[in-house]
């Protein structure tokens, strides 16, 4: 199976890092009865969540400035309160001349959980969808994960032509980072798009904390990868299976158009199971089916 980046043309410069960021702590993370008087994009940072975004600034640029002299940053953010806030705190510790650019992205928004007005209400809805499952139950006047999935598609295709078309004018020889602030959600629905994770799979993931970010991390060949970066405490916290994990731990060395030979669990989990080879296939079939009966024509 061919990763997304292979489609595109190998001479065009790749962003080292791309590193999703949730938002810092808001006045709804720390009572959701905010809601039901602010709308849902307007609810601000709380002044803890100021700081946790100034510290998370400080740590994304120590990564990406490393053993790099010539790095660059380009923003992404939700266009929320909470997440345009969050990334003027993050911004702080960077200077002009390392940020080429910043995008406001409507298709990363948070989920649209619909009326928030009735809290009593709301509770009940997210039971049942805890019920129903995380990924299909869609909101009353709002939307589902899979909703906000195909939003998160198209931006990335949007993403993949600023780079195909060097709208970013990115020089080859420097390192260019992609900090993608946004929502929980939105975070694994990305995740889930991009190393092409099945429901089931997007059902065991955890949110992020507040402000806590993710690096996938571009490796020698050519794919990218959590387990650059991070270790495999943190992605089993996260939710990452042992299978998803190894996944990942595969990225980091392994080169394009060889995923599905390294990865057969991926087939493993639409298969019950696969024959090694056509002859084995052959031998199974003959033993279900008994001898093959002979008919005369009349």
């Amino acid at each position: 199976m061919m990763s997304d980046q292979q489609h595109h043309h190998s001479h065009k410069p790749l962003p080292k890092r791309i590193i999703l960021v949730r938002h810092g702590e808001s006045a709804g993370n720390l009572d959701g009865a905010a809601y039901t008087t602010t709308p849902d994009h307007q609810i601000p940072l709380t002044p803890q969540g100021l700081v946790q975004a100034k510290q998370a600034g400080e740590r994304i640029r120590q990564i990406v400035s490393g053993l790099s002299r010539d790095w660059k940053v380009y923003f992404y953010v939700s266009p929320y309160e909470r997440t345009r806030s969050t990334l003027s705190e993050i911004g702080r510790s960077f200077s002009k001349k390392r940020v080429i650019g910043v995008r406001e992205e409507c298709r990363i928004r948070e989920q649209d959980f619909g009326n928030f007005q009735v809290e009593e209400r709301m509770k009940v809805v997210k039971e049942t969808r805890l019920r129903f499952g995380r990924f299909f139950y869609r909101f009353p006047e709002g939307e589902s994960a899979a909703d906000v999935y195909d939003r998160v598609s198209s931006f990335l295709e949007s993403l993949w032509r600023d780079i195909d078309m060097n709208r970013l004018h990115n020089e080859p020889s420097s390192d260019l980072n992609f900090i993608i602030v946004t929502h929980g959600l939105t975070s694994r629905v990305f995740l889930m798009k991009w190393f092409k994770w099945t429901v089931q799979q997007f059902e065991g993931l955890n949110n992020l904390g507040n402000c806590e970010f993710q690096v996938m991390q571009l490796g020698n060949g050519g794919e990218y990868s959590l387990a650059i970066h991070h270790t495999e405490e943190e992605m089993i916290k996260w939710g990452l299976s042992h299978e998803m994990i190894a996944d990942q731990k595969w990225r980091a060395h392994g080169h394009k158009g060889d995923w599905n030979e390294k990865c057969s669990w991926y087939l493993d989990s639409f298969f019950e199971n696969l024959q090694e080879s056509d002859s084995s296939v052959e031998e199974e079939n003959d033993e279900l089916n008994g001898p093959i009966p002979l008919y005369k024509c009349a």
